[in-house]
Formats: structure tokens, C-alpha cells, sequence
């Protein structure tokens, strides 16, 4: 059976990650309290903005950056901006 959790990002009960993703307490707090459906639109996100953006995650400072990002749209309610990008 699949775990819940409720989700901050969704702010709902819904299907929690397998396993934890992200290393350290900031992927501890992701596997204890975002969702697969959530952590799928995050995937998203970065996607478009290691493209966008050209990271090179060997960068620490890259790495730091898209970190930055994904907590505040995992956990503080704040999108993504990506310059040039019009949601249809």
C-alpha cells in the first residue's frame, strides 16, 4: 500500500515519495511532508530552469541556487519565475 502524507505544497492528503530523493534534513523534510504529485512538479520546474538558466550541477553555487528554489516552491508558496516562459 502506498504511503500518505499530507502534503504542504498541495496542502492535501495525498500519495507520499517512496523513498527519500534529496539528501540531508531538507530531503527528510521533503519525504516527510510533500507529495509524489508535488515533488513531479517540482521536477518540472528545475527542469526548465537548469535549461533556461544553463546550471551546471557540478556548481556548488548552481546547486545552491535550484536548492533555494525548490524550497520556496515546495514549502513557501512561491513559483518558479522562468524568463520568457508564458504557462499556456
Amino acid at each position: 500500500m502506498a504511503r500518505t502524507v499530507f502534503c504542504q505544497k498541495l496542502q492535501k492528503e495525498a500519495e507520499g515519495l517512496g523513498f527519500q530523493l534529496y539528501p540531508g534534513e531538507i530531503g527528510e523534510k521533503i519525504f516527510n511532508n510533500i507529495s509524489k504529485e508535488a515533488w513531479a512538479q517540482w521536477q518540472h520546474k528545475q527542469t526548465m530552469l537548469i535549461n533556461e538558466k544553463h546550471l551546471n550541477m557540478m556548481d556548488l553555487e548552481h546547486r545552491s541556487f535550484l536548492e533555494t528554489q525548490m524550497v520556496g516552491f515546495l514549502f513557501e508558496g512561491k513559483d518558479v519565475e522562468i524568463e520568457g516562459y508564458k504557462p499556456v
